[in-house]
């Protein structure tokens, strides 16, 4: 795709990324084929191609308005078209650049600009727990769409006391202790059973997504900064074999700490570090398999029932860890079955999609509930559906009685019988 930048943006460290990503493109149209929003409203613009050719024309001086704000918003940044395209363009990273361009040209209406200041801020704020806290409490008696917010109070057991020459860090997560905190106790055990000793460290805050991906990417790289702070002193000397996250969206964002802060005199050689030790739980499956395994001889019978799997699009596209889960897991004696046809779209949580974009997240949902539905033809439903990131957790839960879970909560619970 050629490209003729306008002045403001030539030689800018945007603008020099911005045209390398869009020359790359060759108008092929598959990533349509893939794009939930797309098939979702059926509109060239809230599709990949369509949002590429509006961040070419804003790159190129073309005046943005608040329908090219609104087309790029509708993105889930599920990363669906990445894996799907074959000239390798990188629309994650260059819809970032567009979003914060034309949210510089185009204002926001006040109520959506507080809606978003509220969601930037709330959820990486120590408030956030005790305000989950309360809203438990009074969970009955709140309106239905807050209530499907606001999971039920759930216990998490005891962390494990056993100290192990093995450590790994771990990102406790903005709102996974406050909301689901099994999630952290169940890895806890589960590395723990393994000889690996979990470390969290109380200074580590939110890993900057949420903020990021809202256009406060300064927000966003203040947060990136304070983890890397947090964390460098067991890192330097050697202490941690990784970083790992338990949430998918976590983790995608920690293994992108060395592109955020590339241009940080400061941070840039520590951020690519931090960057090069992140791991998503999973994969760090392969290799305990085997102690796995042997922890498991002799247990109680693994759930009998099958249960369903929703790869997270963090995982599957940005993290590029599909089959990962499932594979493993069946090797242990798990029973999974993932979508028959569509398990390669996403849930509609993305984050803070499914509150500023509440319609078609929903709908996406359904769909996705259905999809997993469909891979069960013996009218049984899944005794449990997993999936590997609180939001898409969270989000699907709220739209079906059955239950849904991280998968290392099944994993820890099948090593204790």
């Amino acid at each position: 795709m050629q490209t003729h930048l306008a002045p403001e943006f030539q030689g800018t460290p945007d603008g020099l990324e911005a045209e390398a990503i869009l020359r790359k493109c060759v108008h092929c149209g598959f990533c349509t084929a893939t794009c939930p929003t797309y098939q979702t409203l059926g509109d060239e613009l809230d599709g990949p191609r369509g949002r590429i050719y509006l961040i070419k024309q804003v790159m190129e001086g073309t005046a943005p308005t608040r329908a090219t704000q609104l087309h790029l918003d509708r993105c889930l940044t599920c990363l669906n078209c990445e894996t799907t395209c074959p000239s390798g363009v990188q629309y994650g990273r260059l819809i970032d650049i567009g979003r914060k361009v034309v949210d510089a040209k185009v204002q926001r209406p006040l109520g959506e600009r507080l809606q978003r200041w509220a969601l930037k801020e709330g959820l990486s704020s120590p408030l956030f727990a005790p305000a989950m806290k309360l809203g438990q409490a009074v969970r009955s008696l709140l309106p239905e769409g807050i209530r499907a917010k606001v999971p039920a109070k759930s216990e998490h057991g005891t962390w494990p006391a056993q100290e192990h020459p093995r450590k790994v860090l771990l990102l406790a997560g903005c709102v996974q202790p406050a909301m689901l905190p099994n999630i952290n106790y169940a890895t806890a055990r589960v590395l723990d059973a393994v000889g690996i000793q979990t470390v969290v460290i109380d200074q580590a805050v939110c890993c900057g997504a949420v903020k990021f991906h809202l256009n406060d990417q300064e927000g966003g790289k203040d947060q990136m900064r304070a983890n890397i702070d947090a964390w460098w002193p067991a890192v330097q000397a050697g202490e941690v074999e990784a970083i790992v996250s338990n949430a998918s969206g976590c983790g995608v964002m920690i293994k992108d700490y060395g592109h955020a802060l590339r241009l940080d005199a400061q941070y840039a050689d520590k951020a690519a570090r931090i960057s090069a030790l992140a791991r998503d739980l999973a994969q760090l499956l392969p290799d305990l398999l085997p102690e796995l395994v042997d922890k498991l001889a002799g247990k109680a019978q693994l759930p009998p029932a099958a249960m369903a799997y929703h790869p997270p699009c963090t995982l599957q596209h940005g993290q590029k860890l599909k089959g990962v889960v499932e594979a493993n897991l069946s090797k242990l004696g798990f029973t999974l079955k993932t979508a028959r046809t569509e398990a390669h779209l996403c849930c509609g949580s993305a984050g803070t999609y499914s509150v500023l974009q509440a319609d078609i997240s929903q709908q996406l949902r359904q769909r996705k509930l259905g999809a997993l539905g469909e891979a069960f033809t013996d009218d049984s439903p899944p005794a449990a559906i997993l999936s590997a990131n609180i939001g898409c957790i969270s989000h699907l839960q709220a739209g079906t009685s059955i239950p849904v879970r991280h998968w290392v909560e099944v994993l820890d619970e099948a090593l204790a019988r």
